[in-house]
This record gives structure tokens, sequence and C-alpha cells, in this order.
């Protein structure tokens, strides 16, 4: 697992043994980071369940400002800090040993982020907890972009066949934001491919801009591992 490219490129990350946590592959990285390389530069960055820190500390490599790396295991934060200092980014780093749900409510009213990744335990409920914080708080800036990282049991093949909009809307729906319609209101959907079994879905906060032809809302972009 290696920093992908920027001022840090090349650079080996460490990342805590046994399942403490569960590294996004390279190829997913190199794609979310295809996804918003525009929007990355002058950032400022919460990595929300940051495990090894990769996520964070490519787009710190990669030019943004600063970066808030919550995680709640202490191998997880021992990681992040000497993959902070193995990039020479940890003083644009704050890396914070705690809960997710401990951090958005100690930094509800205090923090806002551009750029938020969301990668929690698959099937843990986590994910649209921490969505309706960050809406409920404000944590998102106008113009934020969210990346979550959630587990799709559909087949891609299936999904390609099918050309079925509404299996990956109600895969969204049910994965993204646990089933909550009022939750998914509160956000727009930018893009959502698949990778394999793994869906990286792009949000931003709703009411907020979206470029032309940005907004799937549908998430039927899908591609082989």
């Amino acid at each position: 697992m290696r920093v992908i490219t920027g001022s840090a490129r090349g650079t080996k990350l460490v990342t805590a043994e046994g399942e403490i946590t569960r590294p996004t592959s390279d190829k997913v990285k190199e794609a979310v980071f295809s996804m918003i390389q525009f929007d990355i530069e002058g950032r400022v960055v919460l990595d929300l369940f940051a495990g090894s820190g990769q996520m964070a500390l490519e787009a710190l490599s990669r030019g943004a400002e600063r970066a808030v790396l919550v995680d709640s295991s202490k191998e997880a934060a021992a990681c992040i800090e000497e993959n902070a200092k193995k990039t020479r980014l940890a003083g644009r780093c704050r890396i914070v040993g705690n809960t997710y749900t401990s951090y958005l409510r100690s930094a509800a009213g205090r923090e806002k982020f551009d750029l938020i990744f969301l990668d929690p335990p698959y099937g843990s409920g986590m994910l649209p907890k921490a969505l309706r914080t960050i809406a409920a708080e404000g944590f998102a800036a106008p113009g934020s972009t969210l990346v979550c990282e959630t587990d799709c049991d559909i087949p891609p093949k299936a999904t390609r066949i099918r050309k079925d909009e509404d299996v990956a809307a109600e895969a969204i729906l049910r994965d993204v934001f646990g089933g909550d319609e009022e939750l998914a209101s509160r956000y727009a959907v930018l893009k959502s491919p698949l990778y394999g079994r793994t869906r990286i879905t792009l949000l931003t906060p709703r009411g907020e801009e979206i470029p032309d032809g940005e907004e799937s809302g549908d998430g039927t972009g899908a591609e082989e591992a």
C-alpha cells in the first residue's frame, strides 16, 4: 500500500494487523482520486474511519490543506501517526483516537470540511448515523464532497446485464442511507460506480449547486474489479 502521487508519491504505508482495519484497495483508491482529482487542492479533509490514514494522506499529498483523521482503534491510530511521519505530512494532520460519535459530538459547530471520507466497517450501520450527524450539525462545507465506501451484494455483471436503475437506487438507499428516505433527501448523489463488490458513492449536501451532468442519482455506473 503506497501513496499514489503528489509530494509523498511512492511512500509505503503500514496498516494494523488482523481484522482491525480493512484498507481500501489500491485500485479503488486510484479510482476515487481520479473522480475527485479537481476537488482536492486547498481543501480541508475529514477521514472519519481512518484506518491506516491512507485516504486523507493521499489527499494531503495531492495538495489538500489539512486533515483530521479519526479512528477508535489504538493500533490504527499508531499506524496513522507512523504513516503521517513517513509521508512528512504530520504537520498538516490532526489524529483523533476516539469513536466517530464522540468526535462529531465534540466538534459540532466548530468544524467544517470540504472533503469527507466515510469507510466504516461494512454492515455496521455506522454510515447512515454519521451522515445524519454530518447533515444535522453542518460539518459539510458548501460545495463539499463526501466519499462513501460500501459493500454491494449485487454482482456487478448482473447489474450490468439488467441495466436496471432501480436496483442501484435501492442499493444506495439501503447501504448508504440505511433505508432512511428523509436522510437521503439531505444529499445529492453525484456518482456511484461499482468496483467488484465495492460501491463508491459521491455525495454533496442537497441544496448546493451541482455541475451539469454530474448528478446521477441512480449509481448505475459499474466497473469490474
